[in-house]
């Protein structure tokens, strides 16, 4: 480890590293748990974490996120991950009428096809439909009504094209406002956020004819309604020169190749660093520890409790909303586990007094949301 190194001492601590070998992996369990290590306390502290915790974003784009979290273990990584992917709430066209459609694609595969169009209506500003009770009936509160009226002709001759409207996208839909809509959504009209995904493709005397109905959904029932393209995470990686065994300089550019571009920088004499800028996109594809001659020269590591997640965003979300609206969601999980706890606790104890509902924060006081 070189002491002008720009990354955390702890980074270099043993205990969070995941081994990374020629054909497994070691140490991929955290040990810092009550009991494991004598004479050590390690049970669960709020101060404890706030100071190893962090949320720092590395790249910010118009549809895509990157950012670490780091001092968390992989089950809530994962859970965040499968909350982002299957239960922020989004806006999906659900049912489609039908009053014309003369194209070669049947009607149940055009209306899937408009499932799947990414709509940029706020999921905040609408009610979810029920099957049953009064939000089972579509109103203004649940539910989008855009409409599709596209017809094919033969453009004039002289027009430099052949036909008009030979192919129907995303932005031929028209959203029909309906009751207090077009004052709720005065400032961002709902439609397609790509207007120029293709659903079909016409010639002249076909037509397609349809009333859309979008509603509120999550995407554990349909992919349609999940809020992301992706959302994914990787372990940060690590590697560690031995610098009682230096890198030949006349195999100092193969031992480069071996890693992800940028990673390893030759210096002109030879001299091997590692960038520890880019040593986040280096993909530990293990290629350095195929060769005999690089033996011993390196080790491979994964840093166990930082993660790297990459998340685009399809829906309305702006990419740096997407884990606040994820923190919601647990929040929302954690209240009613707790809540169904105490009631299981009142009725053990005998007292049947009714529970209060359970506050998000419970007795730990967190910022606002």
């Amino acid at each position: 480890m070189s002491s002008s190194s720009s990354l955390p001492q702890s980074v270099y601590n043993p205990r969070r590293h995941v081994g990374v070998h020629p054909e497994r992996v070691s140490d991929v369990s955290n040990t810092e748990y009550p009991g494991h290590y004598p004479d050590e306390d390690h049970s669960w502290n709020l101060d404890k974490f706030k100071e190893n915790f962090q949320v720092k974003v590395q790249r910010l784009s118009q549809r895509s996120i990157e950012f670490d979290i780091v001092g968390v273990d992989a089950s809530i990584a994962n859970a965040f991950r499968r909350i982002l992917i299957a239960e922020v709430p989004a806006i999906a066209i659900e049912h489609v009428y039908v009053w014309n459609n003369t194209s070669v694609i049947h009607d149940e595969i055009l209306a899937h096809r408009l499932g799947l169009v990414p709509l940029n209506v706020d999921p905040a500003l609408m009610e979810s439909r029920t099957p049953t009770g009064p939000n089972s009936t579509p109103s203004d509160r649940n539910t989008i009504v855009f409409r599709l009226q596209v017809t094919c002709e033969r453009a004039p001759k002289g027009s430099g094209k052949e036909y008009i409207n030979e192919y129907v996208k995303s932005g031929d839909l028209q959203w029909v406002p309906q009751g207090e809509q077009a004052t709720v959504f005065s400032s961002n009209p709902p439609a397609p956020t790509n207007k120029d995904i293709v659903l079909a493709k016409l010639r002249p005397g076909q037509e397609i004819d349809m009333e859309l109905h979008a509603i509120k959904g999550l995407g554990k029932e349909h992919a349609k309604w999940s809020p992301v393209a992706t959302a994914s995470y990787r372990l940060y990686p690590l590697i560690i020169l031995n610098p009682k065994k230096p890198i030949p300089p006349h195999l100092a550019k193969k031992f480069a190749a071996c890693f992800s571009p940028g990673v390893v920088k030759v210096s002109k004499d030879g001299k091997i660093s590692i960038d520890e800028h880019s040593m986040r996109k280096d993909s530990v594809s293990r290629e350095v520890l195929r060769h005999e001659e690089f033996q011993g020269c390196v080790e491979l590591k994964r840093i166990r409790d930082w993660f790297i997640f990459d998340v685009e965003s399809e829906g309305p979300y702006a990419p740096e909303r997407m884990l606040p609206e994820s923190i919601k969601v647990m929040r929302d999980k954690i209240s009613s586990i707790r809540q169904a706890a105490e009631a299981l606790l009142a009725d053990a104890e005998g007292t049947g007094e009714p529970v209060p509902k359970a506050g998000v924060d419970g007795d730990v006081e967190m910022g606002d949301a």
